[in-house]
């Protein structure tokens, strides 16, 4: 899978692509059936498979502080992507130029003129152009007068209802993480480098290797069990706090941090992956370090339990 930074960039043969647009977040069940869907398409049609992403996303662009907390960053998106049978993703900078365009003119340069589109795959709810007048409807008309094929995105239902971004944001929000890995194909994690932190988890007995979560809101808040990899042949269990420690710190920086059972090592610098298994309890403020050491030792305690109950070990969790 090649990633491709703009039009300009794009190199397609003359017979264009198949493609498929959209915000991919969490890289979903219900979006690896739209891409699959489109990799026939582009097996048969011989074409290039394209997905077309927008950074940031445009709710985000519109609306900075008020946008869903995102499932994955960028670059987490793009290794999931790149599991599936994509030949290229288009990366377009969704600014005031691209938010302002006509949706006759997002036809027309991005799609046909970029592109040379032969087969969309697009969600029927799908909004384009200024003032968000571009729809299903439209592309669908065009891509009778111009030669291309539209399709809709089906849905995946898993209990009755749908799968979506909004739907595993909820699941998570609410400590089902169970639910949340259903509608993923996996189990949520956060992938990142260990960074230094303030070492107070030292002073405290729980040393804790520490990621910038590099985000405004998450879609996780609180204490978990987790696993971590990336560190050795097999992930390694272990305690994280996501939030913004009220007790020590109380700032807005989001923050990661994963104290590993029974493991000493240097972690500074490696990128890992922090896999979240159980929810344990809410992220609150304590009155004092002692009182905070003493519930540190508590997650701990119960997080061996959990370990231990659903034999989630260093050997078998994946």
């Amino acid at each position: 899978m090649r990633l491709i930074r703009g039009l300009a960039e794009l190199k397609l043969p003359e017979r264009g692509c198949v493609a498929t647009i959209g915000n991919f977040d969490g890289v979903h069940i219900g979006h690896r059936q739209v891409i699959e869907r489109l990799a026939e398409a582009g097996r048969r049609l011989d074409l290039p498979v394209v997905v077309v992403l927008f950074e940031p996303q445009p709710r985000e662009y519109f609306f900075p502080n008020e946008a869903p907390a995102r499932l994955t960053r960028l670059r987490e998106k793009l290794a999931r992507l790149a599991e599936l049978p994509i030949d290229q993703v288009l990366l377009l900078r969704f600014n005031r130029q691209l938010a302002m365009l006509p949706a006759e003119s997002f036809i027309q340069d991005i799609l046909l003129e970029g592109l040379r589109i032969k087969y969309l795959v697009i969600g029927d709810d799908f909004r384009f152009g200024r003032n968000r007048l571009g729809n299903f409807a439209l592309l669908r008309q065009a891509g009778k007068e111009f030669g291309f094929e539209v399709v809709d995105t089906p849905s995946v239902l898993v209990d009755g209802r749908r799968v979506s971004s909004t739907s595993i944001r909820k699941a998570l929000a609410a400590g089902d993480l169970a639910r949340a890995a259903r509608l993923l194909g996996r189990p949520y994690s956060v992938c990142g480098r260990v960074v230094h932190g303030a070492k107070r988890g030292r002073t405290l007995g729980f040393p804790t290797a520490n990621i910038l979560m590099r985000r405004k809101n998450t879609p996780v808040q609180g204490v978990f069990a987790v696993t971590m990899s990336g560190i050795g042949e097999h992930p390694l269990p272990g305690v994280a706090n996501v939030g913004i420690r009220p007790t020590v710190a109380g700032g807005r920086t989001v923050l990661l941090e994963t104290y590993l059972l029974d493991f000493s090592g240097d972690l500074y610098g490696k990128q890992v992956e922090i896999v979240f298994r159980h929810k344990l309890r809410d992220e609150k403020r304590f009155d004092g370090l002692a009182e905070l050491q003493a519930q540190i030792e508590r997650d701990v305690m119960t997080a061996r339990g959990y370990f231990a109950i659903s034999n989630s070990t260093p050997s078998s969790a994946s």
